[in-house]
């Protein structure tokens, strides 16, 4: 029998190592709506996995830094997180030495591509609810694509430091319009806004927070039994424990199986922004979160983790070191193990893609990568060859889904307003759409010169047009185009679109052409009076 570290006969690890490997993985994203605090939490990780020993978040506008996974100057100027980040890191809990890979997601719908791609790279997922607000749109939407794609869930109440609603309420709230039968693992000691510490309801004793200056460093904890919580906590312990128990009689404890499929979610409370309740998050993800396991592939077939190598590509991003002007194709380690210098295949075109220039990726920051296992995230650099959704192996060929392409919204005309920056202006517009800041459209009638950027929400313009002028030395102007829908039309049908009134047809980078219709009302019209033409959705929304 073969040792955990033994080899194959190509020199490359054994089944067993790559298993074991696979196990030691936990790979999720954080997921919310804007404001929910996700870029804080996802600190505050870092930060108690003792990755840093600070967090880059310092709440008032005044000496405010940007956080690790904010990087890009919009991010920092606006507070909001506009693009995903991915972060890798060590931890180790109750005897357990495991890898993280957190995805770090926007929250603004109009980023929702950007998330949608990642989701189809993780494990699992938190979703990050505030505890004042409950579950807000774009937190619904986000749960639609989990509960679509079977991704588990682990739901955190967060911002418990500030005023907000009654914890039963936000269970009650949680079940009855997304149908997720809540089980929270810890409770609160103390109503928000005067959060003093957990319950855990598993273990039964009280887990006590201490504030430090700013939030900046872990919050110290003390674990307290039960039988001495009365005297530490008085009457908020004794609210917690009726309130628990009425949850274990609503049969709203712990089920690993229904985690799994998707039916139930555990829940903790946490404060981000003060490092509470912190630790406990880390360790559920590490004990309850699952490993990388098959991934389907274009055919309906799982491939095992124990497959020779195979990934995804998720998101390309260019722009994160301005003075290389390289380009990073983030790809989900599915089968295998990767060593720096493999030359590997691209499942689309068939020819070798060379990985020199491997590297793991902490936000901006990137170090070399000299191996990575299932459930990792690595950084492809000077990739352009690659776009969200491509498939590379290494011996055995296989081709994993693409990534749809959400059904836009809003549409501009992009033109260049320097006459002299003509090829920057040719190839930042080929960079934007390789990366999927915008679906970019042509047509013989508006040249070249007038490419149509296609967006799921009005922000992406502000970044393409940001990044144009501030990465790229080729700023842009924006014309707004009066259409609202769009639908994939057939070859031969296009050029009778094409003459509607309040319709046009564009073409799209991957060959797909769309017709665009003024108003949904115009669009069923059309389709009334010319039954004979077959127009297809696109994905529709998020939760599609």
């Amino acid at each position: 029998m073969n040792s955990p570290n033994a080899t194959v006969a190509t020199g490359g690890p054994s089944a067993p190592r790559v298993t074991a490997e696979a196990t030691r993985r936990r790979t999720f994203a954080v997921i919310s709506h804007p404001d929910a605090g996700k870029s804080t939490l996802t600190e505050a990780l870092v930060l108690h996995a003792r990755v840093i020993t600070e967090a880059g978040a310092i709440h008032g506008k005044a000496g405010r830094r940007s956080t690790v996974s904010d990087w890009m100057e919009m991010e920092k100027a606006r507070g909001i997180s506009i693009t995903s980040t991915a972060l890798q890191f060590n931890y180790s809990t109750a005897g357990q030495d495991c890898v993280i890979n957190l995805l770090d997601t926007p929250g603004h719908a109009d980023f929702s591509e950007d998330t949608y791609r990642v989701l189809t790279a993780v494990d699992a997922a938190v979703m990050l609810i505030d505890a004042a607000k409950g579950l807000e749109p774009q937190t619904l939407k986000l749960f639609q694509v989990c509960k679509h794609r079977g991704i588990p869930i682990i739901t955190v109440i967060n911002k418990w430091d500030r005023p907000g609603r009654y914890a039963l309420e936000l269970m009650d709230e949680i079940h009855e319009r997304i149908g997720l039968r809540t089980t929270p693992l810890t409770w609160p000691v103390g109503i928000a806004g005067d959060f003093k510490g957990v319950m855990d309801r598993r273990k039964g004793h009280y887990i006590r927070f201490t504030r430090t200056a700013g939030g900046a460093t872990a919050a110290p904890e003390e674990h307290i039994p039960a039988d001495q919580a009365a005297d530490a906590a008085g009457s908020d312990w004794e609210t917690a424990v009726e309130e628990s128990e009425l949850l274990s009689m609503d049969g709203s404890d712990f089920d690993p199986e229904t985690f799994r499929t998707g039916e139930s979610s555990p829940v903790l409370f946490t404060s981000a922004a003060l490092n509470f309740g912190v630790n406990q998050l880390l360790d559920v993800l590490v004990e309850l979160a699952p490993s990388p396991g098959p991934i389907v592939d274009v055919d309906g077939v799982p491939r095992p983790v124990e497959s020779p190598f195979s990934a995804f590509v998720f998101k390309v991003q260019a722009g994160m070191d301005s003075s290389h002007r390289d380009r990073i194709a983030y790809a989900r380690v599915c089968s295998g193990t990767f060593e720096r210098g493999d030359v590997l295949t691209h499942a689309g075109t068939g020819k070798p893609f060379v990985t020199k220039y491997a590297q793991s990726v902490f936000g901006q920051q990137r170090s070399t990568l000299d191996d990575a296992w299932p459930g990792d995230v690595i950084g492809l650099a000077n990739a352009a060859v690659l776009r969200p959704g491509d498939t590379l192996y290494r011996d055995v060929p296989v081709r994993f889904p693409p990534i749809p392409s959400f059904s836009p919204e809003y549409f501009s005309v992009a033109r260049g307003t320097d006459p002299s920056k003509h090829k920057q202006f040719r190839k930042g517009i080929e960079q934007l759409d390789q990366e999927g800041v915008v679906q970019v459209l042509r047509s013989d009638r508006r040249g070249e010169q007038a490419p149509v950027f296609a967006a799921v929400g009005p922000m992406q313009f502000e970044v393409a047009q940001h990044r144009m002028a501030a990465e790229l030395s080729a700023p842009i102007a924006l014309e707004s185009l009066p259409y609202s829908v769009a639908r994939i039309v057939d070859p031969e049908d296009a050029e009778f679109v094409n003459k509607q009134p309040s319709a046009e047809v564009l073409t799209r980078s991957d060959g797909v052409m769309l017709a665009l219709f003024s108003t949904s009302w115009r669009l069923e019209g059309f389709q009334r009076d010319n039954p004979g033409v077959h127009l297809r959705s696109l994905i529709a929304s998020a939760e599609d």
